[in-house]
């Protein structure tokens, strides 16, 4: 019995020796590098460059291309590319082009010195953008379909790993290499920038060669789509279109609007205080970390000490603290552990009030990051287990692909005047009005909580 016990748990950690789950960490890396890089180590860039903070705060308006990446995720979930699909299928296929688009987007960043020319800048950042979250809808299928549901966590697990060496590799890294490559610390230098883009560029080699090498997961359409797809076909009908407008229309309903109404359907009256949750559970977060390096960069903060604290220390404790909400979650319930993330992610924008009033003090630096990112680490664990469990397997890309939209687009929006805030209340008050912006977060996930345990309680409604 003892000897037959580490051999279980040896069988049990050889599921990450798949090869599909091993390709995750990859696919995982070419998935989290670009976010930072049009974002917060873009932000640290514009601001040493001397752009206005009101700027900044305006271009993370970029970021709302993750937003709104439900608007195609459809298209990239039904639709074959010419010759990529067929030579490496659906899922292959846009993963590929998604991630050339991002490398030569990237390249085209580094190429260009904000002072001189920014509109170039937000071209670039903008396909970065795009390309990325086309990238996310297209990496959240292959994860569904590339492996049976008993290896899905080793997938999951894998892909957050190489995602957060990749966040670590596009802010302190990015950092790191232009510190190195900077004659000075005082004057600002294109040329560092731009060899530390260049790098960040020739990194999506990694998730290319990926994609080449992995293979196409083998997975008929769901039953429920093509049920769907037939019903919309058989009510065109009575239309008399011709057969191949018909065919068309009824796949348009399949991949565009069936995903959606399934969610309305299933989820009834609760589905707008569901998506209204959704829409500012991280509105704290996200608000707030646009200003975080403009922040660090007028406290006097060097790169050397951002990258290190707050971009590879604090994405550590982003780490432990999903692993705390982890377990938070199956002790006391994805509810509770949402509404303690909330609370938590809150309350710890204050400690940017505090660290404000002192300057540079490295010392509070890491107190303030370790508190700030264990608690998002907590709040994105539940949140994410949250959004899973809302979801129906026949339509999991495209329905992610809304909620995580969802997600992002009224706290980018409100971010982009997070500059303007700045200049005009100073960081102090501003960060204590992203921490008075989770309040309504509380009332939300309760009553979220309180709808979820009243269904739960119900009788089943019979026929």
């Amino acid at each position: 019995m003892t000897s037959a016990e580490p051999s279980g748990w040896l069988q049990a950690f050889r599921i990450y020796t798949h090869p599909r789950v091993l390709g995750m960490l990859s696919l995982g890396f070419s998935a989290g590098l670009p976010l930072l890089l049009i974002l917060g180590t873009l932000s640290f860039w514009l601001r040493e460059a001397g752009i206005d903070r009101s700027t900044i705060g305006h271009l993370s308006w970029i970021g709302l291309a993750y937003g709104f990446k439900w608007l195609w995720a459809p298209l990239v979930d039904r639709m074959s590319l010419p010759l990529l699909t067929r030579l490496l299928g659906r899922r292959r296929a846009w993963l590929l082009l998604s991630q050339v688009v991002i490398a030569i987007a990237l390249i085209g960043m580094a190429s260009t010195d904000p002072l001189e020319n920014l509109t170039h800048m937000v071209f670039f950042a903008l396909a970065v953008a795009f390309a990325s979250a086309t990238q996310d809808i297209a990496l959240d299928a292959y994860r569904i379909e590339a492996v049976a549901p008993r290896l899905q966590g080793a997938m999951a697990a894998t892909y957050q790993a190489g995602y957060r060496v990749a966040m670590i590799l596009a802010s302190a890294g990015v950092l790191w290499i232009a510190a190195a490559v900077a004659p000075s610390e005082v004057i600002y230098d294109h040329a560092p920038w731009r060899t530390a883009y260049l790098v960040m560029a020739a990194c999506m080699a990694v998730g290319i060669i990926t994609t080449l090498i992995i293979r196409e997961p083998e997975v008929p359409v769901s039953h429920l789509v093509s049920e769907n797809e037939a019903h919309a076909r058989q009510a065109i009908a009575h239309w008399n279109l011709n057969a191949t407008l018909t065919t068309a229309l009824a796949w348009l309903y399949g991949a565009l609007v069936a995903p959606f109404r399934d969610f309305i359907v299933r989820h009834g009256r609760q589905a707008l205080l569901i998506l209204s949750l959704i829409a500012v559970y991280r509105i704290s977060d996200v608000v707030m970390g646009v200003m975080s390096n403009p922040f660090y960069v007028d406290m006097g903060y060097t790169k050397d000490e951002v990258a290190t604290v707050s971009k590879v220390y604090g994405v550590v404790m982003t780490i432990v603290g999903a692993a705390i909400g982890g377990v938070l979650t199956a002790k006391i319930g994805i509810m509770r552990t949402l509404f303690l993330g909330a609370v938590l992610s809150a309350s710890t924008n204050l400690l940017f009030v505090w660290l404000a009033g002192r300057g540079h003090d490295v010392t509070g630096l890491i107190f303030t990051i370790s508190a700030d990112n264990l608690s998002a680490g907590i709040a994105s664990s539940a949140f994410i287990a949250y959004l899973s469990g809302l979801t129906n397997s026949a339509y999991s890309a495209t329905q992610y692909a809304l909620f995580s939209s969802v997600m992002l687009l009224l706290p980018k929006f409100i971010a982009g005047f997070s500059g303007d805030f700045v200049d005009a209340y100073g960081y102090a008050n501003f960060f204590t009005a992203t921490a008075i912006l989770g309040l309504p977060v509380l009332a939300l996930v309760w009553l979220a909580g309180r709808a979820k345990f009243e269904a739960m309680d119900s009788p089943p409604r019979s026929g």
